[in-house]
Order: C-alpha cells, then sequence, then structure tokens
C-alpha cells in the first residue's frame, strides 16, 4: 500500500497520509480546534508544476504520461492528493511496478510559485522474469497451472506468457502476446461515447468515439489443448494459432478473432460407438469471429443487479480449412434485488450452427446441453442426439433458467465468511437437436419446443472469490426424453459459466 508524503504548505501544517485510503476519508471530520485549518487547507489553490517519476529502468516515460497526466489538472492540496491516488492505482494495474511511492512537495527553483506543488512518484519494477503456480476452477473441472511471464518486454506493458496446464479433463500449454494500447489499460467506458451524430457537438462526439475505437488490446496466442469427453468417448487434440483484438464501442465490448487449428479426434474407448469412430481423424479449421457483449452487472458471480448480454458469431471455412460453416450463440442474463437481500435471477441461452456446402458438421463443433452448470438434474452434455450411449451433440439449442438467491437461514457469519454462501431455488428448461435446413423457421421452432427437458430443485452455492463458484444442489429432472441421462438427487457443480 502507498503512502504519500506532503511537505506543509505554510502556514498549515500537514501530515502524510495513506493513499491505501478512500480519497473521501482523506480528511479526518474536524475537531473543534482544527476547524479553521481543515477549511483552508480544502480551499487553498494550488498550481501542480511538476510531476516526476523516480525508479524506470526499462519503462518508457510516454507510458506513463497518460496515466499521471490527470495530477496536473488539480486546484487544490486535496484534489492533489486524490489525483495522485487515482495514478498510483493506475499505475499499478499496468502489472509493470512491484511499489508505487507518492511524495507531495513544495515546488523549489527559481520558477516556482508561491502554491507550486511537485509531485513524485517513486517506482520499483517488477524483474524481467517471473513465475507463478496456481489452480484453475472451469465448468466441471479443475487445473493446475504453472505460467512464465516476460513483463514489460519493450517499455511499454508488453507481456509474454507462457503457460502450462495439466487438468482433471484438458492438458494444454501456450504462449501468448499482450500489447496494450497507451493510456486506455483497463478502461470503461461509458453511455456518451457512441457514433457521432451531426450537430453542433459533433466533433466533440466525433473525438470521443474515435478515442473509444482506438483503446485496444491485441493478443497472439500458439497453443496445444489435449481433452477427453468421456461423454462422447471422445479425445481431441488441437494444435493451432490465434490472433485476438478487443475494443470497446460506446457502452459495448468487442472481440474480433482468428484462430487456425489442426484438429485430431480420437475415440476414448474401445466401446466408441461407429458414430464417433467415424468423426475420427485429422481436420484443419481456420475460423474468424466477433464477439459483442454488454455487461453492467456489479459481479460475475452473485450479482444482485444488473444485465449481461453476449453475442457471438464465427464464421469457418473461408479463410481456408476442411471445416465450413456459420455459428451463432447468444447469452442474456437479467438480475433484480428483491426483499432482505434475495436475488432474482433469469437467463437464456440459445445458438444454432448452418453448416455450408454438401459436408456435415464436426461433432466439435456442435452443442452440448445438460449438467451442473446447464440444465441441472441431467448428466454432463448428456441431452439430445446420441448413438449407443455417446452423444453426439446437436446444431441447435436453447436453455432458460430462473433462479433465487437468498442468505444462508438465521445469516450466521454475516459480513464474513457466511456472505459467501447463498442459498438456491432454480427452475432450468431446454432442448438440444439438429435442425433441417431445408425446412422454414416456424418448423426450426416447432421442432426446438418439441422434447422439452426441465428440471427444478434447490441447493446451496459458494463464491470462491470473483471468477468461480460451487453448487451443491438436490434436483428433480423432469421431461426426461429416451437416452437423456440424468442425475436424480444430489448433483455437485464448480464452474465460472452457469445457466
Amino acid at each position: 500500500m502507498g503512502t504519500v508524503h506532503a511537505k506543509s504548505l505554510d502556514p498549515l501544517p500537514m501530515h502524510g497520509r495513506d493513499l491505501g485510503l478512500h480519497p473521501d476519508d482523506l480528511v479526518e471530520p474536524p475537531e473543534p480546534e482544527q476547524e479553521s485549518k481543515q477549511e483552508i487547507l480544502e480551499n487553498k489553490d494550488v498550481v501542480v508544476q511538476h510531476v516526476n517519476v523516480q525508479g524506470l529502468g526499462r519503462t518508457k516515460e510516454d507510458l506513463l504520461g497518460y496515466e499521471i497526466s490527470d495530477v496536473f489538472h488539480a486546484k487544490n492540496l486535496i484534489d492533489v492528493m486524490k489525483k495522485s491516488h487515482i495514478a498510483r492505482q493506475r499505475l499499478l494495474r499496468l502489472g509493470i511496478f512491484k511499489e508505487v511511492e507518492v511524495l507531495i512537495d513544495t515546488s523549489e527553483g527559481s520558477d516556482a510559485l508561491p502554491n507550486g506543488l511537485d509531485v513524485t512518484f517513486e517506482v520499483t519494477e517488477v524483474k524481467r522474469l517471473t513465475g507463478s503456480y496456481n489452480t484453475m476452477v472451469g465448468n466441471n473441472e479443475g487445473s493446475m497451472v504453472l505460467g512464465l511471464k516476460l513483463p514489460n518486454m519493450f517499455g511499454r506493458a508488453e507481456k509474454l506468457t507462457f503457460q502450462f496446464s495439466y487438468g482433471t479433463k484438458e492438458t494444454s500449454y501456450g504462449l501468448s502476446f499482450f500489447k496494450p494500447q497507451p493510456g486506455h489499460f483497463e478502461r470503461k467506458y461509458v453511455k456518451e461515447c457512441s457514433p457521432p451524430a451531426l450537430g453542433n457537438n459533433a466533433s466533440t462526439d466525433l473525438q470521443c468515439w474515435l478515442n473509444c475505437v482506438l483503446c485496444f488490446s491485441l493478443t497472439l496466442n500458439m497453443y496445444k489443448v489435449t481433452g477427453q469427453f468421456p461423454w462422447s468417448s471422445l479425445k481431441e487434440t488441437d494444435r493451432g494459432a490465434s490472433a485476438e483484438f478487443n475494443f470497446p464501442l460506446g457502452m459495448t465490448n468487442h472481440t474480433l478473432k482468428w484462430e487456425g487449428v489442426w484438429r485430431e479426434l480420437g475415440c476414448l474407448a474401445r466401446s466408441a460407438s461407429f458414430a464417433v469412430r467415424e468423426e475420427s481423424g485429422h481436420s484443419l479449421k481456420s475460423a474468424l469471429s466477433h464477439t459483442m457483449s454488454i455487461d453492467s452487472r456489479n459481479s460475475a458471480i452473485f450479482p444482485n443487479r444488473g444485465a449481461l448480454l453476449r453475442i457471438n458469431q464465427e464464421l469457418a471455412g473461408y479463410t481456408g480449412g476442411d471445416a465450413s460453416f456459420l455459428k451463432e450463440d447468444f447469452e442474456l442474463q437479467l438480475n433484480r434485488r428483491l426483499f432482505w437481500d434475495s436475488v432474482l435471477s433469469a437467463s437464456l441461452w440459445g445458438g444454432m450452427l448452418c453448416p455450408i456446402g454438401a459436408q456435415p458438421s464436426c461433432i466439435a463443433d456442435r452443442f452440448y446441453l445438460g449438467g451442473p452448470t446447464s440444465v441441472r438434474g441431467f448428466g454432463m452434455y448428456s441431452i439430445g442426439p446420441q448413438s449407443e450411449g455417446d452423444y453426439l451433440g446437436g446444431e441447435a439449442y436453447w436453455a432458460g433458467g430462473l433462479h433465487l438467491y437468498t442468505p444462508l437461514p438465521f445469516r450466521p457469519g454475516k459480513g464474513g465468511f457466511g456472505d459467501l454462501f447463498r442459498t438456491h431455488f432454480f427452475l432450468n428448461a431446454g432442448n438440444l437437436c439438429n435442425l433441417n435446413y431445408g425446412e422454414g423457421p416456424r418448423a426450426h421452432l416447432q421442432k426446438l419446443a418439441e422434447c422439452i427437458r426441465w428440471s427444478y430443485g434447490a441447493g446451496i452455492v459458494l463464491r470462491l472469490g470473483n471468477i468461480a463458484r460451487l453448487e451443491l444442489n438436490y434436483c428433480v429432472p423432469m421431461g426426461v426424453q429416451s437416452g437423456d441421462r440424468i442425475c436424480d438427487g444430489v448433483q455437485f457443480g464448480a464452474g465460472i459459466r452457469f445457466l
């Protein structure tokens, strides 16, 4: 936690304060004998004449100018301390400094003004090579992750990362390169940044819109992933490369991605069905995808307000490879806080895959449904088309959920460990099938409305930080169809994305 060191401005003695505090807490409630000093301290006009950064090694100074420039706009000492705190937090978010300390001093020298201030940031850069060891939780799977990282490679917050992951279902390694846009690292944009319109403020609107568009990051990846999928008696090894371009536009965030992957499919067991054996072999996929998201939730795991909309399109085959299809899917979530800290949440997922040409879709590209992270009360990805007990996925699906989250009864551990838990009442429904694209939309909707699987139940949810959660539910599956695998009773789930 950084510290502000401030020399006094005569006749106002003042001691430094911890920058880790909220800016509004920087001034203590005035005591009667200090009331006059407090008033003068808040109202005295100052000018920030110089902002210095000490301790730089390989970091380029032009990168930091974007992060600390607001300090020059401070009008009084309290404002200087607040803006210095914000600048310090932004410097730390770059991930290239281990420590950042702030010193506020009166200006000295021939050009010093009577009310002039100098602000100095004393930084300690991170090492050129760092390592990490941690565990990760995915959708009903866990992994051990080893990583090597080269932060700030070229002096402008670039990052090269090598990561090896060994998990219960997948083993992978990959090399990625991340390049942020200077001045826009982790910046969120507000509603005012929308495409420009004609009028008196056209130039201002255009500049705001351009600032949003120019805020981007580029990530390059090379990877190898080996996974096992027992519900399909399938194993898959992917070797590929991808380039990902992220940028905000108004209230939305966008991701453009190209991926080229060499896929090797094989049978996980000798008892694999003939339909799975037909899919075995090598294939090349080259795909372009676009993702648009709007997320106003106050938490990704336990939101009590806000909404999420995510739409994804993927087009394969036009940039090479032997897989050719158009794939669309979406996710919608709405949350509303009710009485007694309870939250009502509604979710809707859906998607469709349309093969291009005479070649059928690949088992690795289809949708899968069922399990503790989607339609609860059914086995993992064990809904829909199957052959001899092996689930083959489908080309169209939908799933919806209605949830009521409440605090634990009698609120044990309120304000502490108990706040990590919620009781959970749910109603889920969905369907997965293949469509005949020679038929019209009405026939497609009718088929998706047939044989709906649904379930209800209750349980306990545990939040793991703000990235994952665990669920222990008692489930009652309904609408079970022939071939579906059910989990009637207690079901455990872990993951980062839940219906």
